[in-house]
């Protein structure tokens, strides 16, 4: 099911939006009172010394201007929707779409967000600036997207491209990583499971 949204995604448009649009109304039905008692209870579990927050439409010029700053290389493999000021306002207003951010005093440092299908799956991604990678962002974007899929009982799933050292390397030491297949492109279909411990 996970290629076939995949491909839908990369190859017919028009389709991806119908289904975001049908996805976002059923998740909104379904999940909106457990998503609103969820994230900030995981938030304030996990977010440490630092300021983690839901970012919304008025979090939008900070968004473009992290992502706009990075790196083409950096982006090559990020491409979970537009990044065009546009883009990231239509992304902002969706509500099976939950965006994150930590900041830095003002300045926005990293992104991280949970696509949620209603089917009990969800797929997680994240982007740190490139000044502040190596200081443990990562673990703290890893505890909170993790435990929010978790706790509202999805599965929480991520593509990776093998060509994406950064990532390949990050996710070599993540003991709640699941290879589950290979995808075409040389992409893998990961799940991050709860550790029995």
């Amino acid at each position: 099911m996970e290629s076939v949204l995949i491909f839908i995604k990369h190859h017919f448009g028009f389709l991806w939006k119908i289904i975001e649009v049908i996805n976002d109304r059923l998740f909104l039905i379904l999940y909106s009172n457990k998503i609103k008692k969820t994230v900030p209870d995981v938030l304030r579990e996990f977010s440490g010394n630092k300021k983690v927050k839901v970012l919304n439409r008025s979090d939008v010029n900070d968004l473009y201007k992290l992502i706009n700053s990075q790196d083409p290389d950096d982006l090559k493999y990020f491409q979970p929707h537009g990044f065009d000021f546009n883009s990231l306002k239509k992304q902002a207003a969706k509500r099976s779409f939950l965006m994150m951010g930590i900041y830095e005093g003002d300045k926005l440092t990293g992104y991280f967000f949970l696509r949620f299908f209603f089917n009990g799956k969800c797929f997680v991604g994240r982007l740190i600036d490139k000044e502040h990678r190596g200081k443990g962002l990562g673990n703290i974007m890893n505890d909170i997207m993790y435990n929010i899929a978790w706790r509202m009982n999805f599965r929480c799933l991520s593509t990776i491209s093998k060509h994406n050292k950064a990532v390949v390397g990050a996710h070599k030491k993540n003991s709640h990583m699941k290879i589950l297949k290979e995808l075409p492109d040389d992409y893998l279909l990961v799940e991050f499971v709860e550790s029995s411990l």
